[in-house]
């Protein structure tokens, strides 16, 4: 039977293997980004991929090349040659300050980073994710990795309890209660920006959305299982919807 941490590494490198196979961690940044998870008896400790690996892309990642940190952004556990990710500080302020979060997520995608130089608010363009974008993100002003103290936690003030935030020319970074809601955050902005930038392609800058009012529409619904016609079938439980990210996760394993 595997330990809390064991299960915890396995998952978070599973995670960190779907960036890849979604297409945020290929080519040029096949290397660049990585996931962690917190720790649930620890919660002051994280499961992050780390550096200096032989072989080091997040589509070669397993448990055993997870590395565990604290929220001071130490290393604590793995590997004894591995190292923390650069830009650890990210996960380590983030957890410190945001005691909901169980989860980080950091990429650089392509049309994400693309709209943070164009000056392009993100605004939404397909249902997938348009809650996420409904207000516009902030953007972190610099390019430069998160390497100290000072520069995780003006990027963790300045993100606060939002899900996810803008890196301008670097990236992005997304939160959530779990893996599967932090890296489903990171695909649905990365969708969001890539319709965003076919929409500016085709009609310039001033391209229409969706409206605001459409997009509040979503929420505050009556749920499913209460509605007639589901109410039998459901039998008063919220539908589940797990098996997108068990898909995923089957698909890397």
């Amino acid at each position: 039977m595997p330990t809390e941490l064991e299960d915890v590494q396995k998952q978070t490198a599973a995670a960190n293997r779907i960036l890849t196979d979604l297409g945020l961690a290929v080519g040029v940044t096949s290397a660049l980004g990585h996931v962690s998870m917190r720790v649930p008896s620890e919660p002051n400790k994280f499961v992050v991929k780390g550096r200096e690996y032989e072989l080091d892309a997040l589509s070669e990642m397993q448990a055993d090349d997870m590395v565990v940190c604290d929220t001071e952004g130490f290393k604590v556990g793995g590997r004894p040659e591995l190292t923390q990710c650069s830009e650890i500080k990210i996960h380590s302020c983030i957890y410190k300050t945001q005691p909901q979060v169980n989860s980080v997520v950091h990429v650089h995608p392509r049309y994400t980073v693309l709209l943070s130089i164009l000056g392009v608010t993100i605004v939404p363009m397909c249902q997938e994710g348009a809650p996420l974008v409904r207000n516009p993100l902030k953007v972190y002003p610099h390019v430069k990795t998160i390497q100290t103290d000072e520069e995780g936690m003006d990027l963790a003030t300045l993100m606060g309890s939002d899900k996810a935030i803008l890196m301008q020319g670097h990236g992005a970074v997304t939160t959530g209660k779990d893996l599967e809601e932090s890296v489903t955050a990171m695909l649905q902005l990365e969708e969001q920006a890539r319709m965003n930038y076919l929409a500016y392609s085709a009609a310039g800058r001033d391209y229409p959305k969706i409206p605001l009012e459409l997009v509040d529409a979503m929420s505050n619904r009556t749920p499913l299982h209460e509605l007639p016609h589901f109410r039998d079938v459901l039998q008063g439980k919220e539908p589940q919807r797990g098996g997108i990210w068990a898909y995923r996760v089957a698909r890397v394993s």
